[in-house]
């Protein structure tokens, strides 16, 4: 006798809006929810399921039978399987045992489900993410942070190796807050990005293959846990970036895969639904559903998770039809060309749907890594609609220049010139992400050139460059104290490198610098105008010598940026305009970044024309290193106390 009574959460509406693709809210339909039915509790199942011929629930509480509880299909050809358990609670574990039209039985964990198992069973739990939230303040006043006028730093973290336990077991998330809180308001950071969060069976794919979209990792905790985490991130005035995957999903047996015998949430097609790098599945962006699933998922995180931000992975290989493909293995869109329209379709619309529910409180930033134009325009121009759009070429080219020798710098000085052809083509982040320090690539420290003394330097004036060059910044852990290993997500980093001068002093550097870009208008509330951003000196390729100026709204809010990428001190002329004069605020040759403490003071200033300018100042550049100096106005020069001196 079935035990499953009839029972829906569905209106007609909402099934004509997940056929058009256009419901946002699935999670409030789908998956398992505890319900009364006739003054009786319970818990209401749905799955979609169109080309199974029978749907059961198997769980703890009828010893997997498949034979009890089985589910009714909709009256309305929607392809969903639906009823009500009574006597069900949170915590009851359960799957879909799903018939297919070719007489499998696939046992299926659900898609909506909001915890899973970790073991390879993989089971549903029937849960709730219900939490009382107090971060108010923060939600009420988070468009201020996320503005693209405001500074933007980004501390991004896999949070199962960024601190383990003393016998290397993962941390709860309210264990990693009490750590990573206070870290990261020490080191001035704005944001935090979690490398995926959403339930993962494998554990060497970072959570980059996942298999419960709308459920928290049980690794680190409950759902209640990540939010807790989140909620004292925001209350201690920091932001929460998730990295979301929309681009490909495993082959799990409990996965999306095959989920009722058919092609349902990948393209059947091969050339358009199978990864050939990562071996996994690709969704289908022109099948309605689908996209309802996937926007309703970005939602989810956004609305019951209060994130304020979703970088995008992956999204050059979702808009390309040839990505790692070669000829002959994929076909051309109807236009001849080579983009996937229903993939670039797909996101336009989620950031449509996005913003439009959340306005400017929230980010949206893609990665990737070619030409694509106009991600970061809004789709009404024609544009994808992102907020951002990661750096890819600023970055290879910095990481490029920063590995060759110095006698060689010259025949390279224009890869760290050749951002400014671009920089205000998108609204970029700049990243030095945990792509560039594994895989046999090395960490940062060790693509630095040169004795150790030089690849600290190196590395201290790249981060000068990175702060003060236009666009909002992102900094894998470790990489602000000089890890010295690749990044191995099996264990912690390695935090004792901190009793060493020369890591301490690189985190100190970074600390500092963060404050710089935090506090001084100057160097972000022009981040993606052209007003914000000028070269002094762009082509001195003998000396390696870059000069150029930051400046904010107010005229007089101007800073300049000099960075000597040579291994010796000389004397430099710059010119700068009449009527001011330069303090050197910061020096990345400092003795407390354990630099050689080589003092940067201005030491000469004419009124003599020189590099297009009617005055110049003369000053001494400490070795591979970066400094900022700020202008001062003559009337103000006087009575100027620099908040910057100690």
């Amino acid at each position: 006798m079935n035990s499953v009574k009839t029972y829906t959460l569905f209106t007609d509406h909402d099934i004509y809006l997940f056929k058009e693709g256009k419901h946002y809210r699935l999670y409030e339909k789908f998956g398992s929810h505890s319900v009364d039915k006739d003054g009786i509790s319970g818990v209401y199942f749905s799955v979609w399921a169109p080309h199974a011929t029978k749907v059961s629930v198997i769980g703890d509480f009828n010893n997997w039978n498949s034979t009890d509880h089985v589910l009714y299909p909709r009256w309305d050809e929607s392809g969903i399987w639906e009823g009500f358990i009574e006597g069900l609670e949170w915590g009851a574990l359960y799957k879909y045992a799903i018939e297919t039209a070719h007489g499998e039985v696939l046992e299926k964990s659900d898609p909506y489900a909001l915890s899973w198992e970790q073991n390879i069973q993989a089971a549903s739990l029937v849960s709730t993410n219900w939490y009382e939230w107090n971060d108010q303040v923060w939600i009420e006043n988070r468009w201020k942070k996320n503005s693209l006028e405001a500074p933007i730093s980004v501390y991004e973290l896999h949070l199962g190796s960024w601190k383990k336990s003393e016998s290397n077991t993962f941390l709860n998330y309210r264990d990693i807050a009490t750590e990573l809180i206070p870290y990261v308001k020490e080191m001035g950071f704005t944001h935090v990005e979690f490398m995926p969060v959403m339930e993962y069976p494998y554990d060497p794919s970072w959570g980059y293959q996942i298999t419960g979209f709308y459920a928290a990792t049980s690794r680190f905790g409950a759902p209640q846990d990540l939010m807790f985490l989140i909620d004292e991130l925001h209350n201690n005035n920091i932001g929460v970036i998730l990295d979301w995957v929309p681009s490909h999903f495993p082959g799990d047996a409990n996965g999306l895969h095959r989920f009722d015998g058919s092609f349902l949430y990948e393209h059947e097609d091969p050339r358009k639904g199978f990864h050939p790098d990562w071996k996994s599945y690709i969704f289908n962006y022109g099948r309605n559903e689908v996209k309802s699933f996937l926007i309703s998922n970005a939602m989810f995180w956004l609305d019951r998770y209060h994130v304020d931000g979703l970088r995008v992975d992956a999204v050059t290989s979702m808009l390309h039809l040839d990505y790692s493909r070669n000829e002959g293995e994929w076909e051309p869109n109807i236009f001849g060309g080579n983009v996937n329209l229903e993939a670039k379709t797909f996101l336009q619309e989620f950031n449509i749907a996005v913003y439009k529910e959340f306005g400017n409180a929230i980010i949206t930033i893609a990665e990737e890594s070619s030409d694509f134009p106009m991600l970061t325009k809004p789709v009404h121009d024609g544009g994808v609609g992102f907020g951002m759009k990661w750096m890819m070429g600023w970055m290879h080219d910095t990481l490029d220049y920063f590995e060759e020798e110095f006698l060689n710098r010259k025949y390279y000085h224009h890869k760290l010139t050749f951002a400014s052809m671009y920089m205000y083509n998108e609204n970029y982040m700049m990243p030095l992400s945990h792509d560039e320090v594994v895989h046999g690539k090395s960490s940062l420290i060790y693509k630095m050139v040169g004795d150790e003394w030089q690849k600290f330097a190196n590395l201290r004036t790249l981060y000068v460059y990175m702060y003060t060059h236009p666009g909002a910044k992102l900094l894998f852990m470790g990489n602000e104290f000089g890890q010295t290993s690749e990044w191995n997500f099996t264990k912690s980093l390695d935090w004792e490198l901190l009793q060493y001068p020369v890591h301490k002093g690189l985190q100190t550097l970074v600390k500092d610098l963060n404050y710089i870009y935090r506090e001084e208008p100057a160097f972000y509330e022009n981040q993606f105008e052209k007003d914000g951003f000028e070269w002094i000196e762009a082509d001195d390729l003998e000396n390696s010598v870059y000069v150029y100026v930051r400046k904010g709204k107010e005229r007089d809010n101007v800073f300049m940026v000099v960075l000597n990428l040579l291994p010796q001190v000389i004397d430099y002329k710059i010119g700068v305009n009449a009527g001011t004069h330069w303090e050197v605020i910061f020096n990345s040759d400092d003795e407390k970044y354990a630099g050689s403490g080589v003092e940067p003071e201005v030491f000469s200033e004419k009124y003599e024309e020189y590099m297009r300018h009617p005055k110049s100042i003369s000053l001494k550049l400490p070795p591979l290193a970066g400094i900022i100096l700020k202008q001062i106005k003559d009337k103000k020069y006087k009575n100027h106390r620099s908040k910057f001196r100690k």
